[in-house]
């Protein structure tokens, strides 16, 4: 098997070779804790955990970074007061390490409530000041960068000059936004419009604030994951992802800035997840078309009927491919639960099931896995994968309802395989029983009045409690051993 991952920079596929044979350096663009984690922010992160989780299924050893970003996110180079964190510590009327701690805190228990699996690294913005003043004071020496009334900003006009391409992966012609801006008063302390920075002078009212050679300051939002990808990961490494929207300008910026220091590319595999949509509409506060995660799991909202369990919204997550746009509905969140129950409940029932070697089968285990495989190397895609998965479901419930057969081993091998699909890869987990106990007990209660009303020759009421039980997608079964259920 040959894993292929579409590269944003080429925007072609292409065969995955690692740097080191075996092992996989990727560094995902996290947080900026001055807020609670968005739900697009969460489908982000979910696709990377099972990007991380199919490469180290295939067997690969993975040294996943994924950093915080805890100061220096500006809305805009020309202002500090767009500082993130300073706007919010004079909302909330608290000191910023504070606001930095409380929405940390609530991205770790967002995160886990879905089963994402934390990375080996999660370096923050604060703890590398150093390094970035390091790189700062690099991209001055090498001509790259320019000092400028205490603050310093990269010249995009010399790193074209020097046959470099300043907007490669957006496919942005700078050129012609140079010349389109050329004319323009009020750049301020910038040379170009373009030029973007790589420290901030702090004013006198700014608490986040740093020494440095040219003054006191913080650091730039584009230069600290060029700080703490390359020193965990090495000059250049293998895979690099974030969100659709951090394409231009951040991921722009740190291409620049690992080849104006480094002198090579920084990244082999650029990655990027997609937008998720709700209603099809973009989710936004302005217009009131958001919801943040919590909400969608306790049901606090206007916009779904019903609460989610995690590990459903993570099964509607996962069946579009992460470079999909994905929209989320009432509708869709609810065809995605029922899904979720049969595949829960085909492996529930795959345990129950008696294997036959004197039969040979005409579902081909060997040719499944292979389609299997082939959906996961095919640059992740978890639909098909997916859709795969529920052939099995099909052959478990024909098993179980005796139309098919299947043998000891083979047997064993699709109980590994799906429960490895299933719970290592796609990271689902179990619905908590207490909901399923109630709803089985219910049921044993309709299946005996059913089975008395047979016993009475009430043939009606039985075909009665059948007929509404199956509207409602729950199916009666009459075996040799009773009568069981199957939820559709």
């Amino acid at each position: 098997m040959q894993l292929k991952i579409y590269n944003s920079l080429t925007a072609e596929k292409e065969i995955f070779k690692p740097i080191l044979e075996g092992n996989v350096g990727m560094y995902v663009c996290g947080p900026t804790v001055y807020s609670n984690v968005h739900l697009g922010n969460v489908r982000t992160f979910l696709s990377f955990d099972f990007i991380y989780r199919t490469l180290m299924h295939l067997g690969y050893k993975v040294r996943y970074v994924r950093n915080i970003t805890d100061a220096g996110h500006l809305t805009d180079d020309g202002d500090v007061n767009n500082d993130r964190f300073v706007k919010q510590t004079r909302l909330e009327k608290l000191e910023p390490m504070e606001i930095v701690q409380k929405y940390t805190v609530d991205f770790h228990k967002v995160l886990e409530m879905f089963n994402l699996l934390p990375p080996n690294i999660e370096p923050t913005a604060t703890g590398h000041i150093v390094e970035q003043i390091e790189l700062t004071q690099k991209l001055i020496d090498t001509g790259f960068a320019y000092e400028s009334n205490g603050s310093v900003y990269f010249d995009v006009l010399e790193y074209n000059k020097r046959g470099l391409n300043y907007g490669e992966l957006s496919k942005r012609n700078i050129e012609e936004l140079f010349a389109n801006t050329r004319d323009l008063d009020g750049q301020g302390e910038k040379k170009n419009p373009q030029d973007f920075a790589l420290w901030k002078k702090a004013s006198p009212a700014h608490i986040m604030r740093w020494n440095s050679p040219w003054g006191e300051g913080f650091p730039g939002w584009h230069l600290e994951c060029t700080a703490m990808s390359t020193k965990y990961l090495g000059e250049t490494f293998d895979i690099h992802g974030g969100g659709m929207d951090l394409k231009f300008p951040h991921h722009e910026c740190e291409i620049a800035q690992g080849k104006a220091c480094n002198g090579a590319a920084p990244v082999h595999y650029w990655m990027h997840a997609n937008m998720l949509t709700m209603n099809s509409q973009r989710m936004s506060k302005s217009t009131g078309n958001y919801i943040l995660p919590m909400q969608l799991v306790t049901g606090d909202n206007d916009f779904f009927e019903k609460p989610f369990h995690p590990s459903i919204v993570r099964f509607c997550f996962l069946q579009a491919h992460y470079r999909s746009v994905l929209d989320i509905s009432n509708d869709a969140m609810i065809a995605s639960e029922k899904g979720f129950i049969r595949l829960m409940e085909a492996v529930k029932v795959l345990n129950s099931i008696t294997p036959d070697d004197n039969k040979e089968s005409a579902f081909s285990l060997t040719e499944w896995k292979n389609k299997c495989y082939d959906a996961l190397t095919d640059d992740f895609n978890s639909p098909i994968l997916i859709a795969h998965l529920f052939e099995a479901v099909k052959y478990i419930f024909a098993l179980n309802d005796g139309k098919e057969t299947i043998s000891t081993a083979d047997l064993e091998d699709l109980k590994s395989t799906l429960n490895a699909f299933i719970f290592d890869v796609l990271g689902l987990q179990t619905v908590e029983e207490n909901n399923n106990e109630k709803l089985d007990q219910t049921l044993k209660v309709l299946i005996e009045l059913r089975n008395q009303a047979r016993k009475s020759k009430n043939f009606d009421l039985s075909d009665q409690i059948r007929d509404k039980l199956l509207a409602e997608g729950i199916e009666l079964k009459d075996g040799r051993d009773g009568t069981s259920y199957v939820l559709n």
